[in-house]
């Protein structure tokens, strides 16, 4: 039976949208993942470090046989074949692909915290997903409170 996750992705420099179809085209072309859902783009300041460009931000829902730590090694082998450099935390970047959840899995790991421990505080996160699966929030911040 394929798990079902929700990532979050947002961009803020070179070609911002051009970067987050790219970004689901490079996802749904893995031969484990399919993409079920996209919700709009949304432009929204930046977060925890705000002296940068907008950012343009979106959710997608996926289906995979994939675990969710070799989900983020293949997130994050996209967003380095995207051209993304970590210089500094929440500084500007070509690409960036988070795993909000994954099915309703609770995990604590060095790698991965799931649900993902900062989305019910950013509404660049929880506008787009609420879009695809308003069911999928609810529970994310359910849990942030400490109730799940």
């Amino acid at each position: 039976m394929k798990a079902k996750a929700w990532l979050s992705l947002g961009a803020n420099i070179g070609d911002p949208v051009a970067q987050l179809t790219e970004a689901i085209e490079r996802l749904d072309a893995h031969a484990k993942i399919a993409v079920t859902a996209r919700s709009g783009v949304i432009i929204t300041k930046a977060w925890g470090k705000t002296d940068q460009p907008d950012f343009a931000n979106m959710a997608i829902a996926i289906e995979t046989d994939i675990t969710p730590l070799d989900l983020l090694t293949f997130c994050l082998t996209t967003e380095l074949a995207m051209g993304r450099v970590r210089e500094e935390v929440w500084g500007p970047r070509r690409i960036d692909i988070d795993i909000i959840a994954y099915d309703r899995l609770t995990l604590k790991s060095s790698n991965l915290n799931l649900p993902h421990p900062h989305a019910h505080m950013r509404d660049f996160v929880l506008d787009p997903l609420r879009e695809i699966a308003p069911d999928v929030v609810d529970w994310v911040i359910e849990m942030a409170d400490g109730r799940g």
